[in-house]
């Protein structure tokens, strides 16, 4: 192992609303994640288990990290492998199957990352770098279900005859 690293979040629950946990529908799940010199994050439960759809759910978190860290990694090799990547944008979807306790597990989850790159002959290269990007993610490799891939790459336009 080269090192360690930890990482330190508080998340506080914000959603008592004078009764505390004294029946199921007595409070709100409203909370904050919170992390030293950050923005606070507004969270929640999904909206299917009484969440504020305003809000941040645990659900979306996850995607948020697996799409961030696959991004982060992509650049990261791109830049390595001397793909010009000028725009990145992601839509994440998730599946998650809840169970007849009321428990939940998720099955998959599928990035759609568009990129957009200098050069066309760099679009090979640029899809074929998710693959590692994928094996390289900490996130993607903590997970215990299949995180798929569905790149879309475009090339930069400049001018009025592009």
């Amino acid at each position: 192992m080269k090192r360690q690293h930890k990482y330190d979040i508080a998340v506080k629950w914000t959603g008592n609303k004078g009764s505390g946990t004294s029946g199921y529908r007595d409070y709100n799940r409203s909370h904050s994640v919170i992390s030293h010199n950050k923005a606070e994050i507004l969270c929640s439960s999904d909206p299917a288990f009484r969440g504020d759809n305003t809000r941040y759910n645990p659900e979306e978190l996850l995607l948020a990290s697996l799409s961030s860290c696959h991004m982060l990694w992509y650049l990261h090799l791109c830049a390595e492998a001397g793909v010009v990547v000028s725009s990145y944008t992601d839509k994440a979807t998730g599946m998650m199957a809840e169970n007849i306790d009321g428990s939940g597990v998720f099955t998959l989850v599928t990035l759609h990352p568009v990129i957009t790159v200098t050069e066309r002959a760099m679009i090979d290269k640029a899809i074929d770098i998710h693959k590692k990007a994928n094996a390289m993610c900490f996130i993607a490799k903590s997970v215990n279900f299949p995180v798929h891939h569905r790149p879309e790459c475009k090339v930069e336009t400049t001018g009025p005859d592009h």
